[in-house]
């Protein structure tokens, strides 16, 4: 694993608020990078994936749910899909106040940060996970190749060009068909403009 930057300021997070959230744009390794720190919490750890019917289905009385485990650290993650759950992590925090109770996973909305920082003032700290920056990287490849995979974990360290294209392709219909649509966006699916963007950065590499 390439050592992210942001890793120092996150644990000092996590030694003082009752709340950390991790955001950025997906696949720039939130999870990863958290799977790294959670030896080092002072409690055991329960991972919640809120696009998973199974862990959804734990949620079904959050009260409840949460009230069992007060003495674990509980991560949400993609937490944008439930932010109706931001008032009910704001009083068990003040119930039972700890560092590290919680931990939030989630793409950057300005709307949802708006949100989550009225529930939870006081006891929220968000830290932004970017992709790759150059000096995270810059033993490993050169800048042309950090520009053209965008810093991005999986493009940046995809074995060729083809794969890499792939993973682009994926990743801008991903965010065009689906993000856009949770932020209340609507843009249509411009099939010639990604295949130009992408011609174009095969050729750049």
């Amino acid at each position: 694993m390439i050592q992210r930057i942001l890793q120092h300021s996150l644990r000092e997070s996590l030694v003082f608020f009752p709340v950390t959230g991790i955001i950025g744009p997906r696949q720039v390794g939130k999870t990863t990078l958290l799977t790294k720190l959670l030896p080092d919490l002072p409690r055991e750890a329960i991972y919640l994936d809120l696009e998973n019917s199974t862990d959804l289905a734990k949620l079904d009385d959050p009260v409840l749910f949460m009230e069992r485990n007060q003495d674990k650290c509980v991560v949400l993650d993609e937490i944008q899909r439930m932010p109706h759950l931001f008032p009910v992590l704001r009083s068990m925090v003040d119930r039972h106040r700890v560092n590290a109770r919680f931990i939030l996973l989630e793409s950057a909305s300005p709307e949802l940060i708006r949100d989550s920082s009225e529930s939870l003032a006081g006891r929220i700290v968000y830290e932004e996970l970017t992709p790759f920056l150059l000096n995270e990287v810059i033993e490993h490849k050169d800048l042309v190749h950090h520009w053209i995979s965008g810093g991005y974990p999986d493009a940046f360290l995809a074995p060729g060009v083809t794969q890499r294209t792939k993973w682009h392709e994926g990743f801008i219909r991903t965010y065009l068909e689906r993000d856009l649509p949770l932020l209340g966006k609507s843009l249509e699916l411009a099939p010639r403009s990604i295949k130009k963007y992408l011609s174009f950065l095969e050729h750049a590499s």
